[in-house]
């Protein structure tokens, strides 16, 4: 029972994370676009999410969360599109002047200067325990998983009809072939503008969810965020192989979930003794090396078969 307990304690950072990366996704495969914006606009999230749930507005305080990595993707993109940066400079540029933005932001409170804000209890999974009577650690890690749940369904469901629609098309079009885009009379540096803004509201909804998830925000929070959400997507690709947008979602999400049990057992078990928890970010980054050393076994396992048939 107390592992069953464990291991439902991690499934609402499972789906957290999810959102994160399916932000990644899609400015890694659909807009072939490699951002490091994404600790930034994840700690920003979190932030302008406390601020505003210390106000007494934690659902008001996703939506703020959405807003601010929006606008942090909005400052790469343009840095991309109108000042011909490039892609990686640009999500380093942002990255780094919105970790500075987020000290500014933890010291806006009665606190002063600090770099870490709790939420005093005033967050979304709260405010489900308090409408229904909910109490005990087991039924909090539910309720989490619940909300997490339905949230990352709605987004999910809204991204994917997205996709579907005509700047949705013309996003991915982009992503695909700017050339042939641009041809089409098709304002290119718009379409990856709102793409990177897209993906970054999405990383920015992580940030805040998050937070409020542990009940707080701290100005490392976002450190590692970046190695997850591509740990995600490489691993769900492993799992789904890559198809079209509407898979590639998906298989973001059941990456993440993957992902965090594996480094949660890893924990759990104790596999580097003592130092389990310390050696969390080399797991990650072995998980990583794993996962992306798997297709170039297959195909060279595939090249080998071949060569035999061939003598």
């Amino acid at each position: 029972m107390i592992e069953l307990q464990y291991y439902i304690s991690n499934i609402p950072d499972c789906l957290i994370y999810g959102l994160l990366a399916m932000g990644i996704y899609i400015s890694l495969r659909i807009l072939d676009i490699p951002d490091l914006t994404t600790e930034g606009s994840f700690g920003f999230g979190a932030v302008i999410s406390v601020l505003v749930a210390l106000n007494g507005h934690p659902i008001l305080a996703l939506f703020a969360g959405i807003v601010a990595g929006a606008v942090a993707g909005a400052i790469t993109g343009l840095l991309q599109t109108k000042l011909q940066v490039h892609p990686v400079l640009a999500g380093i540029i942002t990255m780094s002047g919105l970790y500075s933005i987020n000290l500014v932001c933890y010291s806006l409170t009665e606190k002063g200067v600090t770099t870490n804000l709790s939420y005093n209890k005033i967050t979304i999974f709260e405010k489900v325990k308090e409408i229904f009577a909910i109490r005990g650690q087991f039924e909090t890690s539910v309720v989490k998983s619940v909300v997490s749940l339905i949230i990352v369904i709605v987004v999910l469901s809204l991204i994917i009809w997205f996709f579907k629609t005509h700047i949705g098309l013309c996003i991915r079009a982009t992503g695909d072939n700017p050339d042939m885009v641009r041809a089409s009379s098709i304002n290119v540096d718009r379409t990856k503008i709102i793409g990177l803004m897209l993906a970054n509201a999405l990383i920015g909804l992580a940030g805040a969810m998050a937070s409020q998830s542990v009940g707080y925000a701290d100005i490392n929070t976002a450190n590692g965020t970046l190695i997850y959400g591509l740990a995600a997507v490489i691993i769900g690709e492993a799992v789904f192989g890559k198809r079209g947008a509407t898979i590639g979602m998906i298989s973001a999400v059941v990456g993440s979930i993957v992902y965090k049990i594996i480094v949660a057992f890893v924990i759990r078990e104790n596999l580097f003794g003592d130092l389990s928890s310390n050696l969390m970010k080399f797991t990650c980054a072995l998980i990583v090396a794993i996962t992306l050393a798997v297709p170039a076994i297959k195909q060279k396992i595939a090249e080998t078969k071949q060569r035999k048939a061939a003598k």
